[in-house]
């Protein structure tokens, strides 16, 4: 069987990694010039950098999988990371449990309820229970109205903006639940590649080619063909690829553009699905921001995490340079998104001074702004019944994108198995109709 697989990320190479195991052919098109998807580097210092931030939890097994079958697991690393949280324009650290305790923003027995409650939900398996509630109803009832100012609800804001009162409870759950999973002895453990991500995911894209594989790079997608109600190929840069299954793993907005003949209802499911833009303005500089990985930002600035990378790996894998994501999440058409990154710094320059008050623009040697249409679904309630399916109801035809990771948030590791199971789906589906 020919296959055609829209997008080359980590979900379309894990689906064609499947397929061809499986015996059929397999053909990507990926629209920019390298493999990659979501975890896109760009080089700083010599050595390739993610466009947006990244990291393992230690339950993310599908990734370690991945770069143990590819022989890269000596470039694994598990480090703990120094954690913050910034609120009231006071830095408060969040290593260890004891933390907590000293995070005077609120009152004692406010902080005993954050903590009884998170530890609560990281033994709750049953997610289905949350999905009728939003984050803020549930929240604002276990740890209070102060507490849920002043932690949850702004970083449930600095996600998802004016949708943030919408979002479920289930969504939250997923992310509290994987996050203390991931803690060694009351610290988190996070995992990071040297040399970038993109030493698996280029290491599988080029096993993929070695078996006979075909990616054919900087090839947007014009139309997938379809005739007869049945995918019949692929038409890019002006020529038509034929393909007994087509897969696509694009945001919901870029499927509906190049897939036009989907069924009505199907349609209407993925344009139920609304999408924050994911933006990261990336600074290489001089000397340290701060001595934290991963700030989160509950006062009002104009991002809402600083990430800082090199305070997770080393200035000497860059150039010397220290590495710091300033990360939001925006509506549609929100000004920022037309902005050059000179534009973005002049906004965020007040925030930055939040965070180290000695902070001088001197000290950035290099900057970068970068976007993603489909960074965040906006996750309400009940969602497991808006979820499309992999089948789109065209014969031949399947979707395989974020809108589909459930419970689970967005991530590499969740992609890889969206793409396996996928894959197997499209087996099954050929193996059914050869039979009959």
């Amino acid at each position: 069987m020919r296959v055609g697989i829209v997008g080359a990320g980590v979900c379309g190479l894990a689906a064609a990694k499947v397929l061809q195991e499986r015996g059929h052919e397999v053909t990507l098109f990926e629209g920019r010039h390298e493999v990659g998807g979501q975890v896109v580097t760009f080089p700083v210092g010599g050595t390739p950098l993610e466009c947006f931030y990244h990291h393992l939890f230690t339950n993310d097994t599908t990734v370690v999988r991945y770069i143990r079958e590819l022989g890269l697991e000596r470039y694994l690393r598990w480090i703990q990371p120094r954690n913050a949280h910034l609120v009231g324009g006071r830095i408060y650290p969040f290593v260890t449990p004891l933390d907590l305790l000293r995070f005077t923003a609120v009152p004692l027995t406010s902080r005993l309820r954050l903590g009884l409650v998170a530890l609560y939900l990281r033994y709750q398996r049953n997610w289905r229970k949350y999905e009728g509630v939003t984050a803020r109803e549930w929240m604002v009832r276990a740890v209070g109205q102060r507490a849920y100012d002043a932690f949850w609800g702004p970083l449930l804001r600095g996600k998802f903006a004016d949708h943030a009162d919408e979002v479920g409870m289930a969504w939250l759950w997923g992310k509290i639940y994987l996050r203390f999973a991931s803690r060694k002895r009351g610290r988190e453990a996070l995992g990071y590649l040297e040399g970038s991500f993109r030493r698996y995911y280029q290491a599988l894209a080029d096993r993929i080619v070695e078996r006979g594989g075909r990616i054919h790079l900087s090839t947007p997608v014009e139309r997938v063909v379809v005739e007869g109600g049945r995918a019949r190929g692929i038409r890019a840069a002006g020529q038509l690829f034929e393909f007994d299954q087509v897969l696509m793993t694009t945001p919901n907005i870029i499927t509906r553009k190049i897939a036009p003949d989907l069924p009505p209802s199907y349609a209407a499911v993925l344009d139920s699905v609304r999408y924050q833009w994911a933006t990261c303005l990336v600074l290489a500089l001089d000397r340290p921001l701060t001595n934290i990985y991963w700030l989160s930002i509950a006062d009002d600035l104009k991002f809402v995490a600083c990430i800082e990378h090199t305070n997770f790996m080393r200035p000497e894998d860059y150039g010397g340079n220290h590495i710091v994501y300033l990360s939001n999440y925006v509506a549609p058409g929100h000004p920022v998104l037309e902005m050059e990154a000179g534009e973005v710094l002049e906004q965020y320059l007040p925030g930055l001074r939040v965070i180290n008050p000695a902070f001088d623009r001197s000290w950035i040697r290099e900057m970068w702004f970068f976007r993603d249409p489909g960074g965040q679904p906006i996750i309400t309630t009940h969602y497991s019944r808006s979820i499309p399916d992999i089948r789109t109801g065209v014969e031949g035809l399947y979707l395989a994108n974020t809108t589909q990771i459930y419970p689970e948030d967005r991530g590499q590791n969740y992609s890889l198995l969206l793409g396996e199971r996928a894959a197997a789906l499209m087996d099954e589906d050929a193996r059914r109709s050869a039979g009959g």
